[in-house]
This record gives C-alpha cells, structure tokens and sequence, in this order.
C-alpha cells in the first residue's frame, strides 16, 4: 500500500513538473481558401508554435470564402462569402466549426471583416457595392443588422464609402474606422463610430498614401498607423491623433529594397513591424520606435516561401504565421521577443487546396 502512495505520489509530481514547463492551453489557426470554397484548421502547440491539422479540416464554407474573424472570446468565428453576398457565424469547440444559421445577407462581394476590441460590433466591406455593413454581436455569436444613418435622417442597410476597400481596420479604441482604397491616389478613409454607425468621415479624410495599399497595421496602444502600398514598394506612417485623425511622418513613405509588400503585422508587444512581400519570397521586420519610427532589424529579411500574402500572429507573442499565394501552404515562425528575430518552425501544404486570403488565431 505504502509503495503504491509513493508510486502515486511520483506520478502526480511529474505531472506537475511536465505543466510547469509548458503551457497546456491549446490555441487554433483558421485559414479561408476562396478557390475551394474551404476553411483549413491547425492546432496550434503552444510549446513549439507546430500546427496540427484537426480531424474534418479542410471543412466546406461559403463560396468564395475571403475573410474571417475571430471574436475576442474565442468563442465565434466569422467568414465573408464574396460569392454569395453573406457572412457565416461558426460556433468554435474544441477546434471545431460548427455554423449558426442563417447566413447573413450584406452588400455584394464582401471581402473584409473587421471586430472592435470589445468584440461589440463585425464590419464588413463589401468591394463590390462600395459600402460597409455592420452588426451588433449578440450573447450567443449571432449577428443583428444596425441600420446607417446620416446626419439628415437618411438611413439604408449599409454606409457608402465611395470606393472599394482593400484593408480595413477598427481603432484600439473602438472609436474609428480606417480603411484603404485606390481614390486618385492611395489613400485611408477614417470613420467615427458610434454604436456601429458610421459617421461623418474625419477632418482630412481621406488621407493620402501610397499607391494600392494593401496591408494595415495599427499599433496596439493606438498611437501610429502603417500600410504597406504595393505598387510604390513602400511603407507609409502616421501618428494617430487623439481625434482619431492621421498626420504623416515628414519623411513617409519609407521606400523599400523588396518589391510587392501586400501584408503588414504588429506584434503583440507593439515592438515590431512585419511586412510581407509577395514579389520577393520574404517578411521584412522593423523596431518600432516610441515615436513611432521605424528602423530594420538585424538579420531581415526573412525567408519564406514564394509570395507570401497572409499574416497572422499567436496572442501569446511567441510565434508569427504567414499564408502564401503560390504552391499554397502555411508557415509557422517563432519570433524571438528580444530582438524580434524569426526563426522558421515548419511549413504545411495545403493539398488540393487554392491560395488562402485571409488567416485568424484563436486568443
């Protein structure tokens, strides 16, 4: 009896120790495959930053599936069917999808989704119809319709923005609506929100950037903003002012030595900025200065597979994703929080499947 306590004893104890060393919790990553009308997801291993395939993945989505979102709890997954002119709500376990129906109508192709902070509201741009519907997140995940309406008592079931959105992005704040576009120039249209209205855009809005801006990245403190504008081959920087609007840095945009940069990614700590360049095969990385300034980092760029166009990034801080375009697949990286190096975990094809468009991770 005496030897089975003991054995017993050692047993427990070396559980303790293997759950000291390590985090236990699991986190998952989504990617949405617009050609195959699918959504892949991994497990991630927390230890590692490895990912596993689950059971059932890839699962069948909406057609034309090109955004998803994930809600702060964890607990909701949104995906935008651009072919189909709605949003699915996904209930997550364990991993697992599991759609809520029914599917949402918004405007036509909508290829953007964006949550404020407090997982209140989901934006969605619709590129096709040049406007952006909303909705109220309800207890359960499910979506209720908030009707715009302007200043003169107009209302309709989505808010005009006049072009077609390439990125889009909600303050830390919950405050402000930022998205890209092609107007005459590149430029940044910036909205105040109030209960998921759209207002009147900001003094100076739109603001001009760089040519096809496709990535966007807000500091989390809500300080600096940074959009990578792929045909100038360029990043442009703004301080963010305490009205939500957008001054630009005296010498934005900074050129870049690599072509294509179609993604853009702050890390958890705010310390780094990542950029993906499609025309190069490669992320460049850059500290990011308590002004908001921007200096490469030692050892970048980094190497990655043939046109990368997706970035995403564990909550945790310890690892960085990237989705490519061609030969589709998925990269993990670990990111060192000292010097914001990148060091490749592994890659994972996506077999039979198209290039993904858009890539989210649980918290």
């Amino acid at each position: 009896m005496l030897k089975k306590a003991a054995a017993l004893f050692l047993a427990l104890g070396s559980i303790a120790i293997w759950e000291g060393c390590g985090s236990t919790s699991s986190r998952y990553v989504y990617a949405a495959i617009p050609s195959s009308n699918e959504i892949v997801a991994y497990r991630e291993d927390p230890n590692s930053g490895a990912l596993i395939q689950l059971a059932g993945s890839p699962m069948v989505a909406g057609p034309g599936v090109q955004a998803l979102a994930m809600h702060p709890s964890g607990q909701y997954l949104y995906a935008a069917n651009s072919g189909q002119n709605n949003v699915s709500i996904y209930a997550i376990a364990s991993g697992a999808l599991t759609e809520k129906t029914p599917r949402m109508t918004v405007g036509t192709s909508p290829t953007l989704l964006a949550l404020d902070a407090a997982g209140k509201f989901l934006y969605v741009a619709n590129s096709g119809s040049f406007d952006i519907s909303v909705f109220s997140i309800n207890s359960d995940g499910t979506l209720t319709a908030v009707t715009q309406c302007t200043s003169s008592g107009n209302c309709s079931a989505t808010a005009p923005i006049g072009m077609s959105a390439i990125n889009m992005a909600v303050a830390p704040s919950g405050n402000i609506l930022y998205i890209t576009g092609q107007c005459i120039e590149g430029c940044i249209e910036a909205f105040p929100l109030t209960q998921g209205q759209l207002g009147t855009p900001l003094a100076g809005s739109p603001y001009t950037t760089g040519t096809n801006p496709y990535g966007l990245a807000i500091a989390p403190g809500g300080g600096f903003l940074y959009t990578a504008n792929k045909l100038d081959n360029s990043i442009s920087e703004f301080t963010i002012n305490s009205d939500g609007s957008l001054s630009q840095f005296s010498n934005s945009p900074i050129g870049e030595t690599y072509t294509s940069p179609v993604a853009a990614l702050i890390d958890k700590s705010g310390k780094y900025l990542y950029v993906a360049n499609q025309g190069n095969g490669n992320l460049i990385g850059y500290s990011i200065g308590s002004d908001g300034s921007l200096t490469l980092l030692s050892g970048s760029p980094f190497i990655t597979g043939t046109e990368p166009n997706v970035l995403a990034s564990d909550p945790g801080g310890g690892y960085l994703f990237v989705g490519y375009g061609a030969s589709p697949a998925l990269q993990s990286f670990s990111l060192a929080t000292s010097s914001g190096t990148l060091t490749s975990v592994s890659t994972y094809t996506l077999s039979g499947a198209g290039a993904p468009t858009s890539m989210v991770v649980t918290p």
